[in-house]
């Protein structure tokens, strides 16, 4: 694994815009970075596609576990939602995507930080834009990228027989980008959608079902909306007895939950894959992580190194935490990559790298493409 630099295409503002990515830039500083890309060769990509499916099928053999033995509390879970997702399971509702993020360093075995199991986003930055900087840029190369494809081929596995609503959040630029994107694999995959917003949903309480702003029921809905947030509204608790069909299923908030971390660890203790993690304080002096258990984009991270801490700002402060080894994340040229490992429909599809200055991922982290040889 190689960082290398380069000057960025002329007009690559308006080349990506084109291509849906209308936030390229975050406050003024480049959020899409091709003034750098990673190249591998074609043995580390096959270790990153193993280890995407390797954590994935570890982290359904988490999830029966703890259904089985009843951990939600653990988790934090409360207590109205569990019925949703043992039924989830217990229907073997399909997942579309997720995404985990990984410590590699080009040498030793890629190991999991986290699993974006829920709302995954940098999903068209992965799947479109870098594929076609690759084309024009290195097009002697090849890049670990069928995500487009498997997402296409996912809906059609999904037997979805009505009509499919997308819904994320109004006024988030890159949620309706992804969104948006996601809806567009739908569309060619033959399914008919619609999209709005979380807040346009309304619910018929004579009816007991939700509709949208046609008052057109809703039966199958995609949202990029945390479910943690969704089972703890006023109308996301009619979900249980509304008779819709949500993808992400409900299921995915055992893996969306950082406490799996730990699970994960006391399942397969000293697996290549994956980082000792506990959900108990103390554990570890220094050199570790503290992860709530529901943050995200590196909100109220708290990074123990050499005897400083070093503590993100946010919302999620003040909650149940999982503790974990702190991760040895190569600094090239003043970054630290992480790698974004999808997975669709189950299976491993394809990466994408975001770095940044800091050891914490944020919501800011430049994108940055790859290519192999």
């Amino acid at each position: 694994m190689q960082r290398q630099t380069h000057p960025p295409r002329l007009n690559w503002q308006e080349t990506v815009e084109s291509q849906g990515l209308l936030y390229h830039t975050i406050d003024g500083e480049p959020y899409w970075d091709e003034t750098a890309s990673y190249r591998f060769d074609s043995a580390e990509i096959d270790l990153l596609e193993d280890a995407g499916n390797e954590l994935q099928q570890r982290c359904i053999e988490a999830a029966q576990h703890i259904i089985d033995k009843d951990l939600f509390n653990r988790l934090q879970i409360p207590p109205h939602a569990v019925p949703l997702i043992v039924d989830s399971w217990e229907r073997d509702e399909p997942s579309l995507y997720g995404r985990f993020d990984l410590a590699y360093d080009g040498q030793s075995a890629p190991r999991l930080l986290e699993y974006n199991a829920d709302t995954p986003t940098a999903l068209l930055e992965a799947s479109v834009i870098q594929w076609f900087w690759l084309k024009e840029q290195q097009p002697q190369a090849d890049q670990f990228n069928s995500i487009h494809e498997r997402l296409i081929d996912a809906w059609k596995g999904m037997a979805i027989n009505s009509g499919l609503h997308f819904c994320c959040v109004a006024d988030a630029a890159e949620d309706l980008g992804n969104l948006e994107y996601l809806r567009d694999t739908a569309i060619q995959a033959g399914l008919q959608t619609t999209q709005l917003f979380i807040n346009e949903i309304g619910f018929e309480q004579v009816e007991g079902r939700y509709v949208d702003l046609d008052e057109s029921p809703i039966e199958c809905m995609f949202k990029l909306y945390p479910w943690e947030w969704l089972v703890n509204e006023y109308f996301g608790r009619k979900l249980a007895t509304a008779g819709i069909r949500v993808i992400e299923p409900a299921w995915k908030m055992l893996l969306s939950n950082k406490g799996l971390l730990a699970i994960l660890w006391e399942l397969f203790e000293g697996h290549e894959n994956l980082l000792p993690a506990s959900l108990e304080q103390g554990v570890f002096r220094d050199n570790y992580v503290v992860k709530p258990l529901l943050s995200r984009e590196g909100e109220n991270i708290t990074v123990h190194r050499n005897g400083q801490v070093h503590e993100m700002e946010g919302s999620y402060g003040g909650k149940a935490a999982v503790y974990q080894q702190l991760a040895s994340i190569p600094c090239l040229d003043g970054n630290y990559p992480v790698i974004g490992s999808w997975v669709i429909a189950g299976e491993a599809a394809g990466i994408g790298i975001r770095e940044d200055r800091t050891l914490v991922t944020t919501n800011a982290s430049r994108f940055v493409p790859h290519y192999f040889v």
